[in-house]
């Protein structure tokens, strides 16, 4: 007798779906703070904010993709960084807020759950939440046959983070005189992939994979330290639109940045972009990061002392530009004066 169609004939395969599930769940839990409430049978993820431990808390909130990043990884079949790159796109937009990230949810969406490459990604973001110092509280995976061609997924993040309302930065601060220090990228990140893939043929994307896969860098360590022990003024997370959009989106009204180029050392693969694609130097900066992953302003009274901690603590910065009086909010690229030195 004909068992007529199915959802596992139609290309959903529930049973397939819940034993993944089932095998990430170490993946997830390894993740959890004591925040974490598990609650048999709720069809929401919970979480509970530590009492008494804010006076005015604040939740900060955001929700960001891959991009065509996944169309490399999934070209050269290498799935284990983008999970990180992922949970960076959202964590360090909220850090910018001065917030502490708490929580992250996942969506994966495919054609058919291939669960040796899901897995791979699953375990990038567990391990870009603890990086993070937050929980993979939630998820969902769908299987959406016809959506998808075979062997391409995509994936969207959502993060929520906490700040006391007193201690939100939002450039409203930032004054003339005012200096911007630079914390390197570990490369391209995940932003501008649709033109180094229409500059890159798919051999050389092959062969340059290590360079372009690697992972989003996550700023909260570093973030999270110097706002508790400095005042920090605005801090800019350079993704899409880069430099010139996202440098100038913390700035007041009547305030300008001023870059100065050779404070900081460029990633060979940029120039490899630039060369090969004879990219204009105003688009380098408007696609790409460049080398700068974030951008931090302090007061001319707090810049040294803040460079002093990061020195300490061996991490590498550079004192990249300055804040003017200008009528238009925008970013000027100078090079780098004489005598002037590289601080890092």
């Amino acid at each position: 007798m004909n068992p007529g169609i199915t959802y596992k004939s139609s290309g959903v395969d529930v049973d397939k779906a819940n034993r993944f599930v089932k095998g990430i769940g170490g993946d997830v839990t390894g993740t959890f703070t004591p925040s974490v409430l598990s609650r048999k049978g709720s069809f929401g993820a919970l979480f509970a904010l530590a009492k008494g431990k804010y006076k005015e808390p604040v939740l900060v909130s955001s929700t960001d993709g891959v991009g065509t990043k996944l169309l490399i990884a999934q070209h050269v079949g290498r799935h284990d960084t983008v999970g990180i790159d992922l949970v960076a796109m959202n964590v360090n937009d909220i850090l910018c807020t001065g917030a502490k990230p708490l929580f992250f949810l996942d969506y994966i969406a495919c054609g058919k759950l291939e669960a040796k490459v899901l897995g791979a990604v699953v375990k990038g973001i567990a391990q870009g939440c603890r990086l993070s110092g937050c929980s993979l509280i939630g998820g969902e995976t769908a299987e959406m046959p016809g959506m998808y061609k075979p062997g391409e997924y995509d994936l969207a993040g959502f993060a929520v983070g906490v700040v006391e309302k007193d201690k939100i930065i939002d450039g409203s601060a930032i004054r003339a005189g005012d200096k911007i220090i630079g914390l390197p990228s570990s490369g391209l990140h995940s932003n501008g992939f649709s033109l180094v893939r229409k500059v890159l043929s798919l051999g050389e994307q092959k062969r340059l994979a290590q360079e372009l896969l690697t992972p989003t860098r996550i700023y909260a360590e570093e973030v999270l330290s110097l706002t508790k022990g400095f005042r920090v003024k605005g801090i800019a997370h350079i993704t899409g639109g880069a430099f010139y959009d996202k440098l100038t989106r913390i700035l007041p009204d009547g305030k300008c940045c001023v870059v100065h180029k050779g404070s900081w050392p460029v990633h060979k693969i940029f120039q490899i972009l630039q060369k090969k694609g004879r990219i204009s130097a105003r688009e380098m900066y408007r696609a790409f990061n460049m080398g700068i992953g974030l951008a931090m302003v302090f007061g001319p009274h707090d810049v040294r002392a803040a460079q002093i901690y990061l020195q300490g603590k061996k991490i590498r910065h550079y004192l990249i530009g300055d804040i003017v009086h200008d009528a238009e909010r925008k970013i000027i690229f100078q090079p780098l004066e004489r005598g002037r030195g590289k601080e890092s």
